[in-house]
């Protein structure tokens, strides 16, 4: 078959993708504000929720309500098995070598936190952690507890003009032999893609630690962690179609098998006495008390989800979305776009702008009056708004249900606002 008869095939495929009703399996889509659609653009924030993940944790609590692991009835048995073969669904959904390397937290965040917290006797004073300059809070907060603790330095990896990572500074800092390496693997603020399997590669060139948080790439993009040969990969449930208060730890066995659990209690341990305690195996030894048995069911219908879409369509339907924004934005005049403009796979997700001389929040406002919701403010990256001189901005973020209507809507609403305050 001939490229140009691939390329044909591929077009028709997308087309075809962008018809299903994709949208009308996600029911909070369906509102309306002062009789306008909801044009939900914040999906960075939350994604929303499609029918089968509502279901999945209704049925739980209608059928199957019991505890794991604890009890001998037909209950907890039926639901044990459920819960851990979404920890299978999860191993083969980032292509994990082993089921024991997926740990199950409340989300990104506390994910992050642990391997912090695990690595406290890892570390001495003087020790380099480097971290991402764009990254998110949540992966620049507990390395500096960490540091507190231990006597670490904590060292800024530089953006270049484009805010993707500086290569040369980057491997510059990597000479100092840092221990750890944090990254983002896609920009929450931003939506910029880093090249993060060269990136790990330079740092296991100098035996760092790394962990990549994937929190804004998961759901946009097949994530491959063996691939990647990063040590931690950490990622929300909420953000890939799951429901909050539910997240992923992987990490690599021997290094993961090193950790210091965070939390302690019932169902991590193997015998307690008044005067010793011995820990379980992995997963059970970082998975302290009872879990979040629904939205851990509620993150397996999500994964069936997406695997039932063809990803690789997705992501170029996604694609498309994100390209006719930028260009909708700069045709629009009086936009400040921040990041990779118009490059070819180089944002994930999300397009961060300004509109020329106006307070982010009150743009955000005018937006929401118009039933446009996006986000605005630091994006709990202050740092990066920091070295772009910026108190904040606005983001508008997609997802497999986002369509240009959704960006034609926002445009409107931006030419309303625009002609009420400039």
């Amino acid at each position: 078959m001939s490229q140009a008869s691939n390329n044909s095939d591929t077009a028709a495929n997308i087309s075809q993708w962008r018809h299903q009703n994709i949208r009308e399996q996600f029911p909070l889509l369906a509102q309306r504000f002062d009789a306008m659609p909801l044009c939900y653009l914040d999906t960075a924030a939350t994604s929303q929720k499609p029918q089968i993940v509502i279901d999945a944790m209704q049925r739980y609590y209608q059928q199957d309500n019991a505890n794991v692991h604890r009890a001998a009835h037909r209950l907890s048995a039926r639901v044990t098995s459920q819960y851990e073969a979404v920890r299978h669904k999860v191993r083969q959904f980032i292509h994990a070598k082993r089921s024991e390397e997926i740990i199950f937290t409340h989300g990104t965040t506390e994910s992050i936190n642990m391997v912090a917290f695990g690595l406290s006797g890892t570390l001495s004073k003087g020790d380099i952690i480097l971290i991402d300059t764009a990254a998110h809070h949540a992966n620049i907060v507990p390395w500096q507890e960490l540091a507190k603790r231990t006597g670490a330095i904590i060292k800024a990896i530089p953006l270049d003009k484009q805010c993707q990572i500086d290569i040369s500074a980057y491997e510059a800092l990597l000479t100092l032999r840092p221990k750890v390496v944090a990254l983002c693997h896609v920009s929450n603020a931003l939506g910029t893609l880093n090249p993060v399997k060269d990136l790990v590669n330079k740092a296991k060139h100098y035996n760092a630690l790394t962990l990549v948080d994937g929190a804004q790439a998961i759901a946009h993009m097949s994530v491959d962690v063996d691939d990647l040969n990063c040590d931690f990969y950490v990622f929300s449930g909420h953000k890939m179609y799951g429901p909050t208060g539910v997240g992923i730890l992987y990490g690599r066995f021997e290094v993961l098998d090193s950790l210091s659990p965070m939390m302690t209690g019932g169902e991590m341990i193997k015998t307690v006495s008044f005067t010793h305690t011995e820990f379980g195996e992995l997963p059970n030894r970082l998975e302290a008390g009872t879990p979040a048995i629904a939205e851990v069911i509620g993150l397996g219908a999500a994964i069936d989800f997406i695997n039932d879409l063809p990803r690789a369509q997705m992501f170029m339907h996604e694609q498309q979305l994100l390209h006719y924004l930028q260009q909708q934005l700069l045709q629009l005049g009086d936009i400040e776009l921040y990041g990779v403009i118009s490059a070819v796979n180089t944002n994930v997700g999300a397009v961060a702008f300004n509109l020329k001389g106006e307070h982010h929040q009150d743009v955000g406002i005018l937006l929401d009056q118009q039933g446009v919701a996006v986000r605005c403010g630091h994006h709990c990256a202050m740092p990066l708004m920091h070295s772009l001189n910026l108190k904040g901005c606005c983001r508008a973020s997609i997802g497999l249900y986002s369509n240009q209507a959704d960006i034609d809507q926002l445009i409107h609403a931006l030419k309303e606002v625009k002609a009420l305050l400039l």
